[in-house]
């Protein structure tokens, strides 16, 4: 897909496994968006195949759009419309909708039921958005943000949902912008940069292995002056220190066991006695920023 000289989705391929939680993940600028909207039929692929269901999600599109959810980020409802005639008007498009009712108490709807859509806030409309998403009982789901804008009740509430369409076999596509987030829900992650596909595997096998470890030191008492800034010249070129308060840092090195013996040694020498000093594991920020060199994924 091109938008004038610029290539927004370059060569790219991957599937989707069927009953699975698929996270889409990548900066601003990546393609995100223009792929999955692909999917969704709402563009047409210049070039390549797209096949959703075993379905062109453009040429059949008839076919497509009963067996589908889609939650958009942001637009798809009426400004004036009530959220609770508006997700049953939904519900009476479809031939076997879920329950209203329940789908209003799960996702903490019933307080604004009776509130324009205009006036709902952020987090509001997005829990709406995917209840209309939710309510047709959809053979597959893209969710774009899911969970954005909401505080970590309602956000964890959404993980659980998520988490039982899944059980229930179906096939949910989502992109966030919050890394835990797919590290909690995904079978599988796919990463995309520039267009391209980066890395794809399960949470585990991308952060699995890597260059690079993290060291946590917590002390009983604070550091002596100078201290941290000795240790960091002990450590050498290649590890990064960063002292987060008085009693704890944090150190990014060589992902073996020389960079912890120096940690240690360290605090011998120095009669620095440490609480803890854990290795920690990469996580899927760590790979993310380790491949595309940037922070903005929302």
């Amino acid at each position: 897909m091109r938008y004038g000289d610029r290539t927004a989705v370059d060569d790219l391929s991957f599937e989707v496994e069927a009953h699975t939680i698929t996270a889409v993940l990548g900066p601003n600028g990546a393609g995100k968006t223009t792929t999955l909207e692909t999917c969704e039929g709402y563009r047409r692929a210049q070039s390549g195949t797209v096949r959703v269901l075993g379905l062109d999600p453009v040429r059949e599109r008839r076919d497509l759009l009963p067996r589908i959810g889609v939650m958009l980020q942001s637009g798809g409802a009426w400004s004036g419309a009530r959220a609770d005639e508006m997700l049953r008007h939904f519900a009476r498009l479809h031939a076997h909708p879920l329950d209203t009712g329940l789908l209003m108490d799960r996702l903490a709807l019933h307080e604004c039921g009776r509130t324009p859509y205009r006036r709902l806030s952020g987090g509001q409309q997005q829990r709406l958005g995917l209840a209309l998403a939710l309510v047709g009982r959809p053979e597959l789901v893209f969710v774009d943000e899911p969970t954005a804008g909401l505080d970590p009740q309602i956000r964890r509430a959404v993980w659980e949902l998520l988490e039982e369409l899944r059980g229930d076999g179906v096939t949910v596509v989502l992109t966030t912008h919050y890394l835990e987030e797919a590290e909690r829900l995904a079978d599988k992650v796919h990463i995309l940069d520039h267009g391209k596909l980066v890395a794809s595997g399960s949470p585990l096998e991308l952060t699995r292995g890597g260059t690079v470890a993290t060291i946590r030191l917590v002390v009983t008492q604070p550091f002596p002056p100078g201290s941290p800034e000795a240790l960091a010249t002990a450590l050498g070129a290649g590890t990064e220190l960063t002292v987060l308060d008085p009693l704890s840092l944090q150190v990014s090195g060589p992902a073996d066991g020389s960079t912890l013996g120096k940690v240690a040694a360290w605090c011998t020498d120095h009669d620095v006695l440490p609480e803890s000093l854990s290795l920690g594991q990469r996580n899927l920020e760590d790979v993310f920023l380790e491949l595309t060199g940037r922070e903005d994924f929302a």
